[in-house]
Protein backbone atom coordinates (compact mmCIF):
# COMPACT_ATOMS: atom_id res chain seq x y z
CA UNK A 1 0.00 0.00 0.00
CA UNK A 2 1.25 3.54 -0.84
CA UNK A 3 2.84 5.55 2.30
CA UNK A 4 0.00 8.61 1.40
CA UNK A 5 -2.46 5.91 1.45
CA UNK A 6 -1.84 4.96 4.91
CA UNK A 7 -0.89 8.18 6.18
CA UNK A 8 -4.74 9.14 5.29
CA UNK A 9 -6.11 6.80 6.55
CA UNK A 10 -4.40 6.79 9.69
CA UNK A 11 -4.88 10.61 9.86
CA UNK A 12 -9.02 9.75 9.30
CA UNK A 13 -8.91 6.99 12.31
CA UNK A 14 -6.96 9.76 14.39
CA UNK A 15 -3.59 8.47 14.66
CA UNK A 16 -0.34 11.01 14.24
CA UNK A 17 0.40 12.61 10.80
CA UNK A 18 3.62 10.13 10.99
CA UNK A 19 3.99 6.39 11.94
CA UNK A 20 6.59 4.18 13.09
CA UNK A 21 8.84 3.09 9.97
CA UNK A 22 7.78 -0.58 8.69
CA UNK A 23 10.63 -3.22 8.34
CA UNK A 24 9.70 -3.12 4.49
CA UNK A 25 10.25 1.44 4.58
CA UNK A 26 13.43 0.34 6.69
CA UNK A 27 15.02 -1.89 4.20
CA UNK A 28 13.89 0.72 1.37
CA UNK A 29 15.78 3.10 3.13
CA UNK A 30 18.96 0.85 3.84
CA UNK A 31 19.29 -0.12 -0.23
CA UNK A 32 19.06 3.79 -0.71
CA UNK A 33 21.71 4.94 1.90
CA UNK A 34 23.72 1.51 1.06
CA UNK A 35 23.73 2.34 -2.74
CA UNK A 36 24.78 6.44 -1.73
CA UNK A 37 27.75 5.34 0.64
CA UNK A 38 29.28 2.73 -2.34
CA UNK A 39 28.43 5.96 -5.18
CA UNK A 40 30.36 8.53 -2.71
CA UNK A 41 33.06 5.59 -1.77
CA UNK A 42 34.08 5.34 -5.10
CA UNK A 43 33.85 9.38 -5.91
CA UNK A 44 35.61 9.63 -2.56
CA UNK A 45 38.84 7.58 -3.65
CA UNK A 46 38.54 9.66 -6.83
CA UNK A 47 40.74 12.66 -5.46
CA UNK A 48 43.72 12.80 -7.99
CA UNK A 49 42.24 16.23 -8.87
CA UNK A 50 43.81 17.39 -5.58
CA UNK A 51 47.75 17.21 -6.52
CA UNK A 52 49.67 20.37 -7.14
CA UNK A 53 50.78 20.65 -10.33
CA UNK A 54 53.33 23.36 -11.25
CA UNK A 55 53.69 25.72 -14.26
CA UNK A 56 56.11 27.63 -15.49
CA UNK A 57 53.08 30.18 -16.68
CA UNK A 58 52.05 32.45 -13.80
CA UNK A 59 48.11 32.55 -15.34
CA UNK A 60 48.17 27.82 -15.61
CA UNK A 61 49.25 28.51 -11.91
CA UNK A 62 46.44 30.58 -10.68
CA UNK A 63 43.74 27.93 -12.85
CA UNK A 64 45.38 24.98 -11.21
CA UNK A 65 45.07 26.38 -7.81
CA UNK A 66 41.36 27.27 -8.52
CA UNK A 67 40.99 24.28 -9.57
CA UNK A 68 42.24 22.33 -6.41
CA UNK A 69 40.73 24.49 -4.62
CA UNK A 70 37.17 23.90 -5.74
CA UNK A 71 38.24 19.79 -5.81
CA UNK A 72 39.16 20.05 -2.50
CA UNK A 73 35.43 21.68 -1.50
CA UNK A 74 33.89 19.10 -3.10
CA UNK A 75 35.98 16.35 -1.54
CA UNK A 76 35.05 18.00 1.98
CA UNK A 77 30.86 18.08 0.86
CA UNK A 78 31.43 14.73 -0.65
CA UNK A 79 32.89 13.52 2.84
CA UNK A 80 30.37 14.95 4.90
CA UNK A 81 27.81 13.41 3.07
CA UNK A 82 29.37 10.20 3.26
CA UNK A 83 29.27 10.73 7.06
CA UNK A 84 25.72 11.65 7.38
CA UNK A 85 24.99 8.16 5.75
CA UNK A 86 27.15 6.31 7.84
CA UNK A 87 25.18 7.95 10.69
CA UNK A 88 21.67 7.16 9.05
CA UNK A 89 22.82 3.56 8.76
CA UNK A 90 23.91 2.81 11.80
CA UNK A 91 20.41 4.70 13.20
CA UNK A 92 18.56 2.36 11.42
CA UNK A 93 20.64 -0.76 13.19
CA UNK A 94 20.01 1.14 16.94
CA UNK A 95 16.54 1.67 15.36
CA UNK A 96 16.78 5.44 16.12
CA UNK A 97 16.40 6.20 12.29
CA UNK A 98 13.20 8.26 11.35
CA UNK A 99 13.72 10.10 15.06
CA UNK A 100 14.79 13.92 15.13
CA UNK A 101 18.19 13.84 17.13
CA UNK A 102 17.34 17.24 18.76
CA UNK A 103 13.80 16.45 19.94
CA UNK A 104 12.98 13.01 19.47
CA UNK A 105 9.92 13.57 17.54
CA UNK A 106 9.41 11.55 14.54
CA UNK A 107 11.00 12.96 10.82
CA UNK A 108 8.42 12.67 8.16
CA UNK A 109 8.54 10.23 5.31
CA UNK A 110 8.61 12.66 2.85
CA UNK A 111 11.63 14.46 4.63
CA UNK A 112 13.38 10.66 4.17
CA UNK A 113 12.26 10.16 1.04
CA UNK A 114 13.75 13.23 0.21
CA UNK A 115 17.14 13.43 1.75
CA UNK A 116 17.24 9.69 3.70
CA UNK A 117 20.31 10.63 5.45
CA UNK A 118 18.25 13.43 7.56
CA UNK A 119 19.33 13.36 11.14
CA UNK A 120 16.44 15.95 12.34
CA UNK A 121 12.77 17.16 11.46
CA UNK A 122 12.36 20.07 9.55
CA UNK A 123 11.89 22.56 12.40
CA UNK A 124 15.28 21.37 13.77
CA UNK A 125 16.87 21.45 10.73
CA UNK A 126 15.88 25.01 10.10
CA UNK A 127 17.13 26.23 13.57
CA UNK A 128 20.60 24.28 13.28
CA UNK A 129 21.08 25.85 10.00
CA UNK A 130 20.07 29.04 11.72
CA UNK A 131 22.58 28.73 14.28
CA UNK A 132 25.58 26.82 12.65
CA UNK A 133 25.08 23.98 14.38
CA UNK A 134 25.71 21.48 11.04
CA UNK A 135 29.81 21.47 12.51
CA UNK A 136 28.21 19.94 15.92
CA UNK A 137 26.92 17.20 14.35
CA UNK A 138 30.62 15.77 13.47
CA UNK A 139 31.44 15.79 16.92
CA UNK A 140 28.41 13.52 17.30
CA UNK A 141 29.07 10.90 14.81
CA UNK A 142 32.72 10.89 16.28
CA UNK A 143 31.49 10.14 19.67
CA UNK A 144 29.15 7.30 18.13
CA UNK A 145 32.31 5.88 16.35
CA UNK A 146 34.32 5.74 19.34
Amino acid sequence: MDISVLLTLGRRYGESDEMKKTPTELAGFREILERKQAELTRLWRKRADIAIEKSADQMDEIQYASERDLAIRDVDRESTLLRQVKAALGRIEDGSFGDCIDCDSEISSKRLGAVPWASRCIQCQEAADRNGQERADVSELLVNAA
